[in-house]
């Protein structure tokens, strides 16, 4: 036996022209960590490596039926297999010791915690696929030394991965692929499996093809995957839930009377509140250097349709507020066009009380005779016209003793001149506020629609999306 560790700096074949034939399979235990900025993926292996060790051979009769034992690994050799996408040191826990067979078949058990660079595409988060690779090989031997092989079926590696990781954090395993393949740099050949993607992610074949032209590699089999699948409903609690009440919340608030200022206010609150959410929740989302995930720009479209309602409040406002104290009439055009046209087609309800505007010349003709302005809409009514007493007649009819007090009769009737003076102009007031109230509804009223159907549209491309990338 001790022959055998003084030789641990030799492979362990008696003839050197024959290769060491090393088999692995291992099985994912965790996904540890994504990093989508760095593109890292930190997963945790079982790995199991068999090799043929022929100078450790016995016969199990002669030595008690004793056919397997277990030999510190510090003491043989080991063939230097590695993870070519490895990008840190490796600070797994070792296992100090191989099962030895009878035969000469060793057994090595350890636990790897494996960071490893990926290409991970963040785009439909949360609902993203990510392919990435695990390339095993020798790190100096050629084939011509050791020959790797897969110990188990790609399959099998893969049920087994899928019983450990099925109820592990957030992450899924969906399934894993391989193919064995040998890899050539000029005049040298190593033996490496590669789990790899078949689109999205790089195999290191690919990346020594592009560091080295004269490296090419055959491969043996098909291209394979593996792929994982993150587990969405964290996300969509956290974040898509509360985003589409506080969307529905501001479609609400359209019924809020638009008279009131009570509506801004509370569309600008409801956009701090947004503001502050998508602030706390920012941690949750994933950044990279290669592009937005859609969640970040469904909620940039959010806030901006959240905006666009704020706006659309401070429009029909001015229209309430500010052309209706400065006492203007509304133009023709705004009679014809909003109020007749647009409220026909928005199906908008006339008040009981009220008659909708026709533009027909001959009804405003015939309208303007009843009106106090020429430019009065038809529901606008005259004040009763005033009744003059001839001077002659009230003259004829006041005594002596009343003639005194014609001055007193002057004064009331200018009092009542005034105040009948007052109450028309507060009459033009009230009735071109009116109107300016009603074009200020239809347009309220238009523009709902428009948001509303803005929103739908939206909404119905952005679920299709997620629908589609849930399928596949």
């Amino acid at each position: 036996m001790q022959t055998v560790f003084d030789r641990i700096s030799f492979r362990p074949a008696v003839n050197l022209s024959n290769p060491t034939i090393t088999n692995i399979s291992f099985t994912l235990y965790a996904v540890l960590g994504v990093n989508e900025k760095t593109q890292i993926l930190t997963t945790f292996l079982w790995l199991r490596l068999y090799w043929h060790h022929q100078f450790l051979v016995w016969d199990s009769d002669a030595c008690g039926g004793v056919t397997r034992i277990s030999l510190p690994v510090k003491e043989l050799w080991v063939p230097d297999i590695i993870v070519y996408e490895f990008v840190d040191d490796d600070v797994s826990q070792q296992c100090p010791y191989v099962y030895v067979n009878h035969t000469g078949h060793i057994r090595w058990d350890r636990m790897l915690r494996l960071v490893s660079a990926c290409n991970l595409e963040i785009f439909s988060f949360p609902f993203d696929v990510q392919n990435c690779s695990f390339t095993f090989g020798s790190y100096m031997h050629t084939i011509k030394d050791v020959r790797l092989t897969p110990a188990l079926s790609f399959e099998e590696m893969s049920g087994n991965s899928k019983q450990y990781l099925e109820a592990s954090g957030e992450w899924e395993l969906v399934n894993i692929y391989g193919e064995t393949s040998v890899l050539k740099f000029g005049i040298d050949e190593w033996d490496i499996i590669t789990f790899w993607p078949a689109k999205t992610g790089i195999s290191a074949v690919s990346l020594l093809s592009n560091m080295y032209p004269n490296t090419s590699a055959v491969l043996a089999s098909s291209p394979h995957q593996v792929v994982i699948k993150r587990r969405p409903v964290l996300y969509v609690v956290n974040l898509l839930i509360p985003s589409s009440f506080l969307m529905l919340i501001d479609i609400l608030s359209f019924y809020l009377p638009p008279h009131s200022v009570d509506r801004a206010s509370f569309k600008m609150t409801l956009i701090l509140g947004y503001t502050v959410f998508l602030l706390i929740m920012n941690d949750l989302l994933p950044s990279t250097a290669n592009g937005t995930p859609l969640i970040g720009i469904y909620f940039s479209v959010c806030l901006a349709l959240m905006v666009i309602s704020l706006l659309e409040t401070v429009i029909i406002t001015n229209v309430l507020h500010s052309n209706s104290k400065k006492y203007r009439e509304v133009p023709h055009w705004v009679r014809v066009v909003i109020l007749k046209h647009i409220a026909r087609m928005i199906c908008y309800q006339w008040p009981e009380e009220l008659v909708q505007p026709s533009a027909s010349r001959g009804s405003t003709q015939d309208d303007k005779t009843d009106r106090p302005n020429p430019t009065s809409p038809p529901w606008v009514l005259a004040p009763a016209n005033p009744v003059h007493i001839p001077a002659q007649h009230t003259t004829s009819t006041i005594g002596p003793g009343v003639v005194s007090s014609v001055p007193e009769l002057r004064q009331i009737c200018q009092d009542l001149s005034d105040l009948r003076a007052h109450l028309t102009s507060m009459q033009k007031e009230g009735v071109l506020q009116e109107q300016w109230c009603h074009v200020g509804y239809v347009l309220d009223f238009l523009l709902f629609r428009i948001y509303l159907l803005l929103i739908s549209c939206y909404a119905m491309v952005i679920i299709c999306m997620w629908c589609i990338w849930i399928n596949q």
